[in-house]
């Protein structure tokens, strides 16, 4: 909890643990905001990384003339449209959370 760097301070009084949420302020939120930003970024990097690598090994099996270069061209257009797909998924989410943080 502490290395999340939340804001939160647990405290251990030898049967409970007990997490002193502080008050949302403006600039809280705005540094939630920020986060999740990031952390919508990285998923983007992320899934626009595995679809490098698919590409990738769909052009290396395609070179080993495995499938022909229509059938290769028709993968890497499917392996576009699902990384279209997640990413428009994560934008989704990240408005949607930068609403409900605002929103109060």
């Amino acid at each position: 909890i502490t290395s999340a760097d939340l804001g939160f301070t647990p405290n251990n009084d030898g049967q409970v643990i007990r997490i002193n949420v502080p008050a949302l302020t403006e600039d809280r939120r705005k540094e939630y905001v920020k986060l999740a930003h990031n952390m919508i970024e990285e998923g983007r990097i992320a899934v626009r990384n595995i679809r490098r690598d698919s590409i990738h090994n769909v052009k290396e099996f395609g070179k080993d003339e495995h499938i022909s270069e229509d059938e290769t061209r028709r993968q890497e257009g499917e392996i576009q449209t699902l990384t279209d797909e997640h990413i428009s998924i994560l934008n989704e989410l990240q408005e949607s959370k930068e609403n409900e943080l605002k929103e109060f």
